[in-house]
């Protein structure tokens, strides 16, 4: 986390016990160690609420992808009940639109059948 070397924690070990003095030194790094693991859990925990919110987002986005088609579908469904009602068909190229490349490629070849006739 730190560059700290070995000569800089020995300098500030030295410090530490003139200054703090040798009988309150072991209590003041338990508090600062204690104080430090706080500090460590709440930066964690924070991290993970904000990776929490942003899988949350993606989600919620990929759900209104999905909800937008569902009503496209949906007024497409619409218009062709309130066509047929009226006796008027749509053209084929617009009940059947055009399948994807993709989807092309997933479908098999239909062949005639001979023993069919």
């Amino acid at each position: 986390m730190f560059d700290i070397g070995f000569a800089e924690l020995i300098l500030v070990g030295v410090v530490g016990l003139l200054v703090i003095g040798p009988e309150r030194l072991p209590g003041a790094i338990r508090t600062v160690s204690v104080s430090l693991n706080r500090l460590k859990r709440g930066f964690n925990d924070i991290k993970r609420e904000v990776q929490l919110e942003l899988h949350n987002d993606e989600v919620m986005q990929e759900l209104r992808k999905t909800g937008q088609q569902i009503k496209a579908e949906a007024d497409s469904l619409g218009q062709d009940i309130d066509l047929s009602s009226a006796g008027l068909e749509r053209p084929a190229a617009e009940v059947n639109p055009p399948a994807e490349p993709e989807a092309q490629a997933a479908q098999p070849a239909q062949t005639p059948d001979k023993n069919a006739e």
